[in-house]
């Protein structure tokens, strides 16, 4: 991974901003500039250079990164020994900005008594900006951890789902997982079947999984610190006409979303595309949460495919696209792609198909 040149990049940033320097607290934002993964760090990067701190326990495993940034061992209360490093690093005149969205109040107050209140503002999701796009290493990572989910997929439907409770499918994904070679999975999988699948984030249930139904599944892999994201819906016998007819549009509107995906392309006119589709065929108020999410180090991250996202989509970003119906009562369908976003296109990460699966 280019952490060096990653550092460099949000130097220009800050610069370009004005900025003397950030204190950096967001795990995924430490590990995407340094690759550092333990559970006690904090960066500051300046225009001109970066350090990193963490505690004893964790020096072993830095030793390698002390050829792009400086290595300070402090102690493991580590916000006031960060706070007082940033003061020094911004001297007398100069201002910083931190990651509100992270940082706990308690450790602001410690960083604001320091550090000087009137001498901090919000980054604005900086570091978020530079993950959006994926270089190259960062999207054969991904790459690899979508290739996971279609040997899953396969397992699970030459298992079958009637009969079995939600949990035990989730438990057996768990399992899948790792005989594929996932370091784990990248959230909690989601299946929900009969009218538990009208629940878009629904937890699995100990409750046994019908015939004649559909039952969601929606799961990821996590692998070297990158997730992937997966979701296909599955008959377990004859459906009635209500439910295969909301398959057949959720189907629909997917792919109409995939062929909207390029770059230049702003994620609300991609989610446009798709609830257009299905605002027409009557089912507005059963979709309701956005067509899609960026994925990377974490399963939701920038940009955004909803009515409400002012990103423009670009070469490099990796994004969900994931239209649902959920009807209260009788049942739901939700199929999901991972998609890397092209020039002209989008190129589809994830393989298992989408023609409607009656599995037992």
């Amino acid at each position: 991974m280019r952490y060096a040149e990653r550092l460099r990049r949000l130097g220009e940033l800050l610069e370009q901003r004005g900025s003397a320097a950030m204190l950096v607290s967001h795990p995924a934002n430490i590990r995407y500039l340094t690759g550092f993964s333990g559970s006690n760090a904090m960066v500051i990067v300046r225009p001109s250079d970066a350090v990193l701190m963490t505690d004893f326990r964790y020096l072993g495993r830095v030793r390698p990164l002390r050829e792009f940034i400086d290595v300070r061992q402090v102690n493991q209360e580590i916000m006031k020994p960060a706070a007082e490093q940033l003061r020094e690093m911004i001297g007398d005149a100069g201002t910083a900005v931190f990651e509100a969205e992270d940082l706990a109040y308690a450790r602001y107050a410690v960083l604001a008594q320091i550090a000087g209140s009137d001498r901090l503002s919000p980054a604005g999701g900086l570091v978020e900006q530079l993950r959006a796009v994926k270089d190259g290493d960062e999207l054969a990572v991904v790459r690899r951890a979508a290739r996971l989910l279609t040997p899953v997929y396969e397992a699970l439907a030459a298992e079958g789902f009637a009969g079995r409770s939600e949990r035990d499918v989730a438990w057996r994904i768990v399992e899948l997982l790792h005989e594929a070679g996932a370091d784990g999975p990248s959230f909690s999988s989601i299946v929900a079947s009969g009218e538990r699948g009208a629940l878009p984030h629904a937890e699995p249930a100990d409750v046994a999984i019908p015939a004649g139904t559909l039952v969601t599944v929606d799961l990821g892999a996590l692998l070297d610190g990158y997730c992937s994201d997966c979701t296909r819906t599955f008959a377990t016998g004859g459906l009635p006409a209500e439910l295969a007819e909301a398959y057949a549009l959720v189907k629909e509107a997917q792919q109409k979303g995939l062929e909207a995906v390029r770059a230049g392309v702003r994620g609300a006119d991609v989610d446009a595309v798709v609830r257009g589709l299905i605002e027409e065929a009557g089912h507005g108020e059963h979709f309701q949460h956005g067509t899609g999410h960026g994925v990377g180090l974490e399963i939701h991250e920038a940009p955004r495919l909803a009515r409400s996202s002012d990103a423009t989509l670009q070469a490099g970003m990796v994004v969900t696209v994931e239209p649902g119906i959920y009807l209260p009562g009788t049942g739901g369908v939700r199929i999901e792609d991972l998609v890397v976003v092209t020039a002209d296109g989008a190129e589809r990460l994830t393989g298992y198909p989408k023609e409607l699966i009656t599995t037992g």
